[in-house]
């Protein structure tokens, strides 16, 4: 006995000692992340731009940047505002004389590149110079070089300017298999939200809108290579038709890069340009580090300008990571309103919609705050379904070219598990106290008349979306329904049909939001607040979500995944874009 207590003893003091050592250690990170010293910018200092990580809209504040805990920690993820923030803030800095573009394959969508590339093509008109290298291009890493003054490629290495594709996922042939039947309810044409579980191919009306966003993302895509390069539209398009740029070779034969030259030759030029001693001690600076820099731009003070995010899946209550929860974003949208010293409010809308109860709720309380102070929409990647109807209130809505919008439309889908159920030899008997007790079971297909009762929902929520629309927008709904229909369109095409305002991305509106509340000296305050750094990284210790495993899991595969599940855990009705939508 003495012995299994001596055991016991040891044991609890080990863990004691384990518990305490690994506190001190949490402390001392905590510490040091929360004690940067302020990074200093040499003479002729040249800001060093990788765009590797996936780049949300916000950037994520985590002490544990940096560090690897078997996964724990976030890892360094900047987000576009402050990766536009830091690039404005190098352009006021004299001693940052240029930038070196350092790209691969940028993990982002195409109306985020094009904000980074807004942003380069300002850092420009400073005075600076932009040098850009690849050991591969893609389109879009190019389409973000196409910007600047050299641009270099691995000898041998690889690039591509072969035109846009979008591909689509169709679950009809599996669901069949298992005996598991879709039931679908819609209004709109081109609400194609469905099609994947209805079909094996695209509707007429899909491709047709599928080709149409294609067609002018890619156009503005060749007219931004062609100012930046100084070759001719019809040229760009011969070569992406006959794919005649594959390698380096043929991508300075026909002008895309400058020079095939070797990461060191690159670096020895930049050394030059810097008067350097020598490569390895290039005054190099990255944006993270940008951020501990001085900022010698005027200090901004006095009034504050809300910017209010609202990113990832509409649904209805708080809302977790990646979802814009109907009382998260409400209840940030309404501290902004009742905040006095905030003059004005800018909402970043990044969604392809969701809940169309949720949309509701958001769209109360952005109504609310336009009757008191400006609001101002900024559009991301997307910001169609329901992020269109949470945006249609606004004073302003700025949008990219090429961010997707628009599918002003709703649906409800539900399944009919009976066919699996019997091949499982599984019965299933119900008992009701009224006859529609159970209308949206998943054990049977619905009846006529439940099928009469839930197209009446959808069609009094598609009425109240295009009215909701035709009055934020001063149109008629006559006029809302003729270019909604469910169908999406590029922000190119939304503002000719008067669902978009201005071009441009989050500082546009900003800049737009501050002239209207007439502000000359301000700052911003971003909505909602972080979830505390410490916090998070207790909650990740406890463990892994079900849904980072199945990612992990599923690497690229996951999308499909993502996309079925959100589909099916759906509630009753929808006013969400046709599918994941990706670029190519």
């Amino acid at each position: 006995m003495r012995a299994f207590f001596k055991m016991v003893f040891a044991t609890m003091t080990g863990l004691f000692f384990t518990f305490l050592l690994f506190f001190i250690f949490l402390l001392m990170i905590i510490s040091a992340g929360s004690s940067k010293k302020e990074v200093e910018i040499k003479d002729n200092s040249i800001i060093h731009l990788t765009l590797n990580s996936p780049i949300p809209d916000r950037s994520n504040e985590n002490p544990f940047n940096g560090a690897s805990f078997s996964g724990l920690g976030d890892g360094p993820m900047l987000g576009l505002n402050d990766i536009l923030d830091n690039i404005d803030k190098a352009a006021a800095n004299p001693s940052v004389s240029g930038m070196f573009l350092d790209l691969e394959n940028i993990p982002a969508g195409i109306a985020t590149i094009e904000e980074i590339r807004d942003a380069l093509i300002k850092f420009k008109k400073s005075g600076k110079y932009i040098y850009a290298y690849s050991e591969a291009f893609s389109q879009p890493s190019y389409y973000l070089a196409s910007i600047a003054d050299k641009i270099y490629l691995h000898p041998t290495g690889l690039a591509e300017l072969k035109g846009l594709r979008s591909e689509i996922m169709f679950f009809k042939g599996t669901l069949d298999k298992l005996g598991v039947e879709p039931q679908v309810f819609r209004h709109g044409r081109f609400k194609s939200a469905v099609e994947p579980f209805l079909q094996d191919k695209l509707s007429d009306s899909n491709r047709e809108q599928v080709r149409t966003f294609l067609y002018s993302i890619w156009n503005h895509m060749i007219k931004g290579i062609s100012e930046g390069r100084k070759i001719p539209q019809e040229e760009l398009y011969k070569i992406a038709s006959e794919l005649l740029v594959t390698n380096a070779v043929s991508a300075k034969q026909y002008k895309l890069v400058d020079e095939l030259k070797y990461r060191d030759e690159v670096l020895e030029e930049l050394k030059v340009k810097s008067s350097a001693e020598s490569i390895d001690k290039l005054p190099m600076v990255t944006l993270s580090e940008m951020k501990d820099a001085e900022d010698l731009r005027d200090k901004r003070k006095g009034d504050k300008i809300a910017v209010i995010y609202a990113e990832g899946d509409i649904v209805d209550g708080e809302g977790n990571d990646g979802q814009i929860g109907s009382i998260g974003c409400s209840k940030a949208i309404r501290k902004a309103r009742l905040d006095e010293k905030v003059k004005a409010v800018v909402i970043r809308v990044n969604s392809p919609g969701g809940s169309a109860l949720a949309s509701e709720t958001i769209w109360r309380e952005v109504v609310l705050t336009k009757k008191i102070k400006p609001v101002i929409v900024s559009m991301g990647n997307v910001a169609a379904s329901g992020g269109y109807y949470i945006a249609a209130p606004a004073d302003v809505i700025v949008a990219s070219p090429n961010t997707i919008t628009g599918s002003i439309g709703v649906f409800g889908l539900f399944f009919n598990g009976k066919g699996l159920v019997n091949k499982l030899g599984v019965t299933i008997d119900t008992v009701k106290t009224t006859p529609m007790a159970d209308i949206m079971t998943g054990s049977r297909a619905v009846t006529a008349r439940e099928s009469e009762i839930i197209q009446a929902e959808i069609e009094r929520i598609y009425d109240n979306f295009i009215s909701r629309v035709a009055e934020g927008r001063k149109m008629s709904k006559a006029d809302v329904d003729s270019i909604a229909q469910g169908r999406v369109w590029t922000g190119a095409d939304a503002k000719r049909l008067k669902l978009v305002d201005e071009f441009g991305g989050l500082e546009k509106a900003i800049e737009i939001a501050a002239k209207r509340a007439k502000l000359d000296n301000y700052r911003i305050l971003e909505l909602p607040f972080v979830e505390d750094p410490v916090m998070k990284f207790f909650r990740k210790l406890s463990g892994e979500k079900e849904q980072d495993v199945v990612e992990k899991v599923l690497g690229p595969s996951y999308k499909y995944y993502k996309q079925m599940d959100h589909l099916m855990n759906m509630n009753k009705y929808q006013t969400r874009i046709p599918y994941e939508i990706e670029v190519y």
